[in-house]
């Protein structure tokens, strides 16, 4: 699924934080877990755990399910396809960006041995 280029850019801010990268492993390992339980195994606070999932969320990265008093957190398989898709196409466009200069490069290199 295509996706606008605001919510582009919202899944690469959400990327850009290695944090939530670690936050997003997580919850990858374990599954659908609380907040607590994601603090436990991170070298930072409940509180900053949620503030991340919370940034997730926003992005539909992950969803929180309410159960009784825990909410607990899953990761939305469908969005993180669309982050990779959105990491390939980039990936893709700098190849041909690197492919040209080197090219040029190599151009100016052969001309510069002739011209030797």
């Amino acid at each position: 699924m295509a996706i606008s280029l605001a919510e582009e850019d919202a899944l690469w801010a959400a990327f850009a934080d290695p944090t939530r990268r670690r936050v997003l492993e997580a919850l990858l390992e374990r599954g659908e877990t609380t907040t607590t339980i994601l603090a436990e195994g991170l070298p930072i606070t409940r509180q900053a755990v949620a503030k991340h999932l919370a940034v997730l969320n926003r992005v539909g990265l992950v969803e929180g399910h309410r159960r009784g008093r825990e909410v607990r957190y899953a990761i939305q398989p469908e969005r993180l396809d669309d982050a990779a898709d959105s990491m390939a196409r980039v990936a893709a466009q700098w190849d041909r960006r690197l492919t040209r200069i080197k090219r040029l490069a190599e151009s100016v290199r052969a001309e510069v041995q002739v011209d030797s």
